[in-house]
């Protein structure tokens, strides 16, 4: 079976019956965390995908790493408890990926990353988040500032899958094609 199908369906069905208990919105936020944690913690995969390691212990080191409680965060343990008894703990961080895409999709929120060569000022950076909630029409934001001196200038910002790339390197490579190609 597809490794993509997997996670898909059970972050599916983890918003289906996070929506019906009304805790959708944090288990996005539990999810969040995770992925988050996955991404800083390089170990928490091995320890996940670990044979050795317990599902007890699997299931607390997750539970910590999305910085969930065991008593409000029910619905979070359950869908944990059920992972471990179908063998599918090692897809927890590929159904968080998927369920925050549900989730995001279902309320037409999108992700802004706005990266410049050094940090924006204050008022630049508002105008330039006003300038992107007029182009998402109607859409909600998670807005991400970022640093990347490699751009010697300017500025990318990726919406979703879409890219605008202001950067005084990307014009320095577009005016090194032309140069190539004449």
């Amino acid at each position: 079976m597809n490794d993509g199908l997997i996670p898909r369906r059970y972050a599916k069905a983890l918003y289906k019956y996070a929506l019906e208990k009304k805790v959708d919105k944090r288990i996005y936020m539990l999810t969040a965390n995770l992925v988050d944690a996955f991404a800083s913690q390089h170990g928490l995969l091995t320890a996940v995908a670990n044979p050795f390691v317990s599902v007890a212990d699997k299931t607390k080191l997750l539970m910590a790493a999305a910085g969930a409680d065991e008593k409000s965060d029910s619905v979070f343990t359950d869908f944990l408890t059920l992972l471990a008894q179908n063998g599918r703990i090692e897809f927890i961080r590929d159904i968080a990926l998927a369920y925050r895409d549900i989730y995001r999709q279902a309320n037409n929120i999108r992700r802004v990353t706005v990266t410049s060569a050094e940090p924006l000022a204050a008022p630049e950076e508002e105008r330039l988040k006003s300038l992107i909630e007029k182009h998402l029409d109607g859409a909600s934001m998670e807005y991400e500032a970022r640093t990347n001196p490699d751009l010697i200038g300017g500025f990318t910002i990726e919406i979703n899958n879409e890219k605008l790339d202001a950067s005084v390197a990307n014009e320095l490579k577009q005016l090194r094609l032309k140069l190539i190609t004449n």
